[in-house]
């Protein structure tokens, strides 16, 4: 099993922890953000994570965790309930296409100059309420979804440890950005689970 990496990457920390959490070994073939032929002679895309299983390629992080849950059910990322598992398939996709898109906009809009500061301080905002529903979701609960590690811890520690810290050599713009515009403040529930989930192995 090999799985293609960029540092720092968000996308791949989600898979590195699901494999880690498996106990799956795996080949890390690192590839450089400026050079990515690599990733696109074996996926004919551009963008990581990809694994490679005995040539059978999945990517897209989502996709790679429940390729390994399939393939690997033992120890399980998602709950055997059926309905249990629907909820966190819609928080995974909400939080994909909800959570992620105020720094995606944010980035876009400081790379195009960054001039619509009320668009900033209202993405800056959103980031906020975001933090404040997680902040709610961890009442009781150890990790997202109750007692147990799951698939969506997964998906959304590498993106809202930044409220917590960053690494002084990570200056990527979009971790900047998460770091820069959420905090665990006011968030103690948040904090506790940020550092709870860095302490887990990854792959």
């Amino acid at each position: 099993m090999r799985l293609y990496c960029l540092r720092f990457s968000t996308n791949v920390e989600r898979v590195a922890m699901a494999l880690a959490h498996k106990g799956l070994a795996v080949e890390s073939i690192w590839i450089e953000p400026d050079d990515r032929s690599p990733v696109e002679r074996i996926s004919s895309q551009r963008l990581v994570p990809v694994l490679d299983e005995d040539g059978h390629v999945v990517y897209d992080s989502t996709a790679i965790l429940g390729y390994l849950e399939e393939r690997y059910p033992d120890p399980p990322l998602y709950p055997r309930d059926e309905a249990q598992r629907a909820q966190i398939d819609v928080y995974i996709d909400w939080f994909n296409r909800v959570c992620k898109r105020p720094p995606n906009e944010l980035e876009a809009e400081l790379l195009a100059g960054g001039t619509d500061q009320q668009l900033l301080e209202q993405l800056g905002a959103w980031m906020a309420r975001n933090l404040d529903f997680h902040e709610g979701l961890l009442a009781g609960r150890g990790y997202l979804f109750g007692a147990d590690f799951s698939a969506a811890d997964c998906a959304a520690f590498p993106f809202l440890k930044y409220a917590l810290v960053r690494e002084p050599e990570d200056d990527e713009l979009f971790h900047r950005i998460l770091d820069e515009h959420q905090s665990v403040a006011g968030r103690p529930r948040l904090e506790a689970w940020i550092r709870r989930v860095d302490e887990l192995p990854r792959a």
